[in-house]
C-alpha cells in the first residue's frame, strides 16, 4: 500500500510541474507581448522642420550628382564620391532626428511653397541694410553637408563669387565664397550655416541673399 500511495505522490508531483512549466511558459510569452516597445515612428519633411531641410539638402546633393552623370568632365568622378559622403551624413542626420531615412525634397509633395524675401532685410553681419546686388530672390537656404572653412557652393554663380546670405529670422548674416557648383542657387556648408542658422533648423525659409563680389 504505501508503495501505491509512493506512485502515486510522484505522479502528482509530476503533473504539478507539468502545469506549472505550462502556465509559467505562458505567462512568459504574455509579459513579452505586453512588454514589447511599440514601432518607432518617423516624421516626414511636411510634419517637421527639421526633416524639411534634410530633405532639401539630400534632394539638392541628388540632383547635383544627377547633373553630373549626365555632363561627365574629368573631376565628376570625384565629385560624385563627396556628394554620396555627403549624401550618407545627410541620411544619419535623418535617422538621429527620427525623420524619413532617404526622404529628399524631391520625393517630399507636402513642402511647403517658398516665400519671397522682403525686399529691405533686417540688419546683417555688418549691421548694415542691403550692401549688394539681391540676388535669387524667394530662394530658401539650406546645408550642403560639407565639412571645412565657411563657404558655399551654388547652381548659377561661379567659384569666387562672394554671396552675403542674411536670416531674417534671427538677424543673422555670413559673408562666404562659392567654392563649388551644387544643384541650388546657394548652398552652405556646415560651418557657414551654423553662423546663421537658428537652433535645430536645417532650413532658412525666410533669406535674402546679396552678391557683394
Amino acid at each position: 500500500m504505501s508503495r501505491r500511495r509512493t506512485l502515486g505522490s510522484k505522479k502528482k508531483l509530476a503533473l504539478l510541474l507539468s502545469a506549472a512549466t505550462v502556465a509559467g511558459g505562458g505567462a512568459f510569452v504574455m509579459a513579452n507581448t505586453s512588454n514589447a516597445a511599440p514601432p518607432a515612428t518617423t516624421r516626414s519633411a511636411a510634419e517637421s522642420t527639421v526633416c524639411q531641410g534634410l530633405a532639401t539638402a539630400l534632394g539638392n546633393n541628388q540632383k547635383f550628382i544627377e547633373g553630373q552623370r549626365a555632363a561627365p568632365d574629368a573631376q565628376s568622378e570625384a565629385r560624385i564620391a563627396n556628394r554620396e559622403a555627403v549624401i550618407a551624413q545627410i541620411q544619419r542626420q535623418q535617422e538621429a532626428s527620427g525623420c524619413t531615412v532617404g526622404e529628399s525634397a524631391q520625393d517630399s509633395q507636402a513642402a511647403r511653397p517658398e516665400q519671397p524675401a522682403p525686399s529691405q532685410p533686417a540688419a546683417g553681419d555688418q549691421g548694415g541694410q542691403v550692401s549688394g546686388e539681391q540676388v535669387c530672390t524667394g530662394s530658401t537656404v539650406t546645408l550642403s553637408g560639407e565639412d571645412g572653412a565657411p563657404a558655399a557652393s551654388s547652381n548659377q554663380f561661379p567659384a569666387g563669387t562672394k554671396l552675403k546670405v542674411t536670416n531674417l529670422d534671427n538677424d543673422k548674416s555670413t559673408t562666404v565664397e562659392v567654392t563649388s557648383v551644387s544643384g541650388s542657387c546657394v548652398l552652405l556648408n556646415n560651418a557657414a550655416f551654423e553662423q546663421v542658422r537658428e537652433a535645430g533648423k536645417f532650413l532658412i525659409r525666410r533669406a535674402v541673399i546679396e552678391k557683394v563680389g
